[in-house]
């Protein structure tokens, strides 16, 4: 197991540096490729309409004329150990990590990340509790009583859910229960736990139930067809036929051998909501990460852009090695055949 887990570590932080490498490519490598001088690149970092000197300066600072080896090297030397930027009057010194540093707003691109983590945080979070409890009981329900009328009715909500976008269950939601009925209070309004927590479930309700009810739905019809296939194989019915009482069937053995998709999904959807939620968190006006993204490319920023982009790919691979190693808990027989 230990010796399983060590070789998915080592994977992981080569895959990160891989992601780097793919990030890089896609923000300085790939433009150049599309017939993009360093002078067009330089001011996509400016914002809109910049002057001929502005594009010198961001040129320079971004070492944009150097070759894309050495450009590529800086880069990551940023993020492990810092770097340097020249605003023209003043060095700053950009802490590692260093995401970047956004010269719109003359402030690094990190502790803005940071400070819209715990909104993002706490909505993917709780959003993920509500849609696995939900999604994998409904689907354990429905295989167990399949054809029945709680089968059916459980199936077309599930439609419905992963029919439904987002932007119109948010927006039906904040009509009905905000406005028309002042339940919970209107986009915009976030808490930190830590100032009142109450406050801040109570804020979050929404965006969690309608994030929840998109992702609820599809778990609910993975989990129902994987336990379908399940309990119908032949370890199934050895266990019935050993007297065994059917909760502990359907529970671990049913149950843990359907579990495996549910995981993988779990780790990619769990791991891109941290990176930011786009649609809800911009539905509800909320401060996180996705909201962030949506401002930064609105704005032109794309040192914001940038980092939101690095920070959500390797939220994603962390997710996928958490993944693995749950793997080897759930079937024994992936750690025996890695």
């Amino acid at each position: 197991m230990i010796r399983y887990i060590l070789r998915r570590l080592v994977a992981g932080v080569v895959l990160l540096l891989v992601v780097t490498m793919v990030v890089f490519a896609i923000f300085f490598l790939v433009p150049r490729l599309a017939g993009i001088d360093s002078d067009g690149l330089a001011a996509r970092y400016v914002g809109k309409s910049p002057s001929p000197e502005a594009i010198a300066a961001v040129k320079e600072r971004l070492n944009l004329d150097e070759p894309i080896t050495v450009q590529y090297g800086e880069f990551v030397s940023g993020l492990v150990t810092g770097t340097e930027y020249d605003s023209g009057t003043d060095i700053i010194h950009c802490d590692a990590p260093c995401f970047g540093y956004s010269f719109k707003t003359n402030t690094e691109v990190w502790p803005q990340l940071m400070d819209r983590l715990p909104v993002t945080g706490s909505l993917a979070i709780g959003a993920a509790v509500i849609w696995v409890l939900a999604g994998v009981s409904i689907g354990v329900l429905s295989a167990l009583r399949r054809g029945s009328l709680l089968d059916r009715a459980a199936m077309i909500t599930a439609l419905a859910g992963v029919s439904l976008p987002i932007f119109f269950t948010g927006l039906v939601s904040l009509a009905l229960l905000s406005y028309y009925w002042p339940i919970f209070p209107p986009g915009g309004s976030y808490t930190g736990i830590t100032e009142n927590p109450l406050a801040w479930a109570h804020g979050l309700v929404l965006p969690w139930v309608t994030l929840a009810f998109l992702y609820a739905a599809m778990y609910a019809r993975l989990t129902r067809a994987g336990m379908l296939d399940t309990m119908g194989e032949d370890f199934i019915r050895t266990a019935r036929a050993k007297g065994l009482p059917e909760r502990t069937v359907v529970t671990k053995h049913g149950l843990r051998a359907a579990l495996t998709p549910i995981i993988t999904i779990f780790g990619l959807d769990f791991g891109l909501m941290l990176g930011g939620a786009v649609l809800t968190e911009s539905t509800f006006s909320l401060p996180g990460l996705g909201k962030f993204a949506v401002d930064a490319i609105r704005g032109n920023d794309l040192p914001v852009v940038l980092g939101v982009t690095l920070l959500t790919a390797a939220f994603v691979v962390v997710c996928n090695l958490i993944v693995d190693v749950l793997y080897a808990w759930v079937d024994p027989r992936v750690r025996v055949g890695a």
